[in-house]
């Protein structure tokens, strides 16, 4: 086999989202995730940019779970020209098929009321993706066990680790010629609600190592005092507390949540709507797969039936008419699209909501727009005035921050020849370069979009 393997970073370089590795062997092309960037304009804008490489190449995409940003490209893929396998845990392409069936929906949507409504510069704007393209590519998804070595080629090998963060996620180790790479993906919580603590390598030659929260601690917040707080004061104020949520694993998460803080009587019996359809489907996903996660079946039906499933546009415009204070749990989880708009567009103005945000915001959505003060929104080419009271919830987040990142690395038994830095933002994966320097003393490398590394194997 040829020594030489080349790593080109086709994205969540120098940037959370976008996540796409491609790894060339002189025996396999191995595409490390597919996902679709989001947040900033120009990030968004780099979506309808061909790949910089012969896709038609790509023997095999490998997926480490299931959101938007690791999945959301391959329909494009395959437009590009891609014909190979895409591998991953079963939860985790349950998960895929099911955002990539929502998003092509979204993205039909989009297009159809932007020439409608005549606010496109295109003539005629079209969807990213149709649901016929994301239906052709989830004929090409194969399931493949956690803990087990499946062989590629005779030199190479990988495996699916559990990672916690949501359900079917893992860290990939990809062993070629030997040597061991190994993708984070998106590295988990200790110690979460719904899933077991993620696993953690021990050999690896290259660490590809993703640092959403490199340079911050998660508070040490009583989730369930703050957020009893918040319900009691909307309920004092007569108003309404939204949360826009990410559908997988964060939905689940509050439903379970709110199930607990009544049962224990710490919170009156204040209605409890969920209202996305795409998280309804990954609820159905839990039951598919109970191994995956630490609910009973006794206690998944239990936060089932405490929260109203709304499953038509009708019923969330009869819930916004609703004069009852209530809580309404909405994708999507950055305000980027979704059912919460419609929840938002009609209650941002109104001193008695609360808004809460309980996951990371990426630069240039609407989430981060709120978090950092905005007194405007915009809707559908309109500005909203923002008179909500507007909270976060730090430690909700599905991902590992810089102390659990660390963890994660200290029962690697050997020095890495090299560590990158992927899925963050510049200041946050800037500080975990130099923890790991200070720490573990290894060799960091913050790649940018683009870049290429010929690697020795």
């Amino acid at each position: 086999m040829d020594p030489h393997v080349k790593v080109t970073f086709l994205g969540a370089s120098s940037v959370v989202t976008g996540s796409k590795f491609f790894i060339e062997t002189s025996e396999k092309n191995i595409l490390i995730d597919c996902g679709m960037f989001q947040g900033l304009k120009e990030l968004r804008k780099l979506n309808w940019t061909p790949l910089p490489i012969d896709v038609s190449s790509i023997d095999v995409v490998l997926l480490t779970h299931g959101h938007l940003d690791h999945v959301g490209y391959l329909p494009r893929l395959l437009k590009e020209g891609f014909k190979g396998r895409i591998i991953g845990t079963a939860p985790t392409l349950a998960i895929a098929e099911i955002i990539l069936r929502d998003s092509a929906k979204i993205h039909e949507e989009d297009a159809g009321r932007a020439n409608d409504e005549k606010f496109t510069k295109h003539t005629p704007a079209l969807p990213f993706y149709t649901v016929e393209e994301a239906e052709r590519t989830i004929l090409l998804f194969q399931p493949e066990k956690e803990d087990q070595w499946i062989n590629l080629s005779e030199h190479i090998s990988y495996r699916f680790q559990y990672n916690g963060h949501i359900l079917g996620a893992t860290f990939i180790e990809l062993d070629i010629n030997a040597k061991r790479f190994v993708f984070s993906g998106d590295i988990g919580r200790s110690d979460d609600y719904l899933l077991e603590n993620p696993k953690r390598p021990e050999w690896a030659d290259y660490l590809f190592i993703e640092s959403t929260y490199g340079n911050k601690l998660h508070p040490e917040e009583d989730v369930e005092q703050l957020l009893t707080d918040i319900i009691l004061e909307t309920i004092q104020k007569k108003g309404n507390l939204i949360i826009p949520s990410f559908a997988v694993e964060r939905l689940q998460v509050l439903m379970f949540i709110l199930y607990k803080l009544y049962q224990q009587n710490k919170i009156p019996n204040i209605p409890v709507f969920v209202d996305s359809p795409m998280g309804n489907n990954v609820l159905d996903v839990f039951i598919q797969f109970p191994d995956w996660h630490k609910l009973s079946e006794f206690e998944y039906n239990a936060m089932y039936n405490h929260a109203n499933i709304i499953e038509s546009y009708k019923e969330t415009w009869e819930t916004i008419d609703d004069q009852r204070s209530k809580i309404i749990i909405a994708g999507s989880g950055m305000i980027t699209g979704g059912r919460v708009l419609t929840y938002l567009q009609q209650l941002i103005d109104n001193k008695a909501t609360t808004v809460l945000l309980v996951g990371y915001q990426a630069e240039g959505t609407r989430g981060r727009q709120l978090f950092d003060g905005a007194h405007e929104i915009k809707f559908g080419g309109k500005y909203y005035p923002v008179k909500a009271s507007v909270k976060h919830l730090q430690s909700l987040s599905a991902h590992a921050d810089q102390k659990e990142l660390l963890n994660w690395m200290r029962k690697i038994a050997n020095i890495p020849e090299k560590v990158y830095l992927i899925h963050g933002e510049p200041s946050a994966s800037d500080a975990l370069r130099v923890k790991i320097k200070d720490v573990f003393n290894w060799n960091v490398s913050i790649p940018k979009l683009y870049d290429v590394e010929v690697l020795t194997v």
